[in-house]
């Protein structure tokens, strides 16, 4: 069961663009996916848990081949399947998302919670926040009933700018 209190993501949701200890960011969640994994009968194999590793590592997109060239020199393997078996099946078991705007996959801050997140995504340092996405989902989905529409899946991406890029920017960019 979800615990916001206990839960990395929910506990600071501004973590991605915030300075923190990365690395207890990471044994949490990757704690909470062994965990959430074990109790369906699953397991982390050595390359599902590296690759769930390497998108912890910091809270950026990261393209299949950028996995898979991480991977390869770990002595994981070099073919393409390697990085997206493992990719497919994190993301099929909530521990990663799928970012469409960047073709790239980002660590789901959020294990074993199911949630429909909003992605803010950088679009200077790739940096991407899970922000929640109920609100969205819920004017979308009013929006599509008067219209006579069924939604049947949504993914909201936001791109603009972290706050540390936007104060490198300046005031010469202009908001959106």
């Amino acid at each position: 069961m979800h615990d916001p209190l206990t839960c990395p993501g929910c506990a600071q949701p501004d973590l991605a663009f915030a300075p923190h200890d990365h690395s207890r960011c990471a044994d949490d969640l990757l704690a909470l996916a062994e965990t959430q994994l074990a109790e369906g009968g699953q397991r982390l194999t050595p390359v599902r848990r590296r690759t769930l590793q390497i998108l912890l590592e910091a809270h950026r997109a990261m393209g299949a081949y950028d996995v898979l060239e991480r991977l390869a020199a770990e002595g994981f393997g070099h073919q393409p399947p390697v990085a997206y078996r493992a990719l497919e099946f994190l993301e099929e078991h909530g521990l990663a998302h799928r970012i469409r705007r960047l073709n790239a996959f980002t660590a789901c801050m959020h294990p074993g919670e199911l949630h429909a997140p909003a992605f803010l995504i950088c679009s200077v340092c790739n940096v991407v926040a899970e922000a929640p996405g109920v609100a969205v989902g819920l004017a979308l989905g009013q929006a599509a009933k008067k219209l006579g529409f069924t939604v049947e899946r949504t993914t909201v991406e936001a791109l603009g700018l972290c706050p540390a890029c936007a104060l490198a920017e300046g005031p010469v960019r202009g908001v959106a």
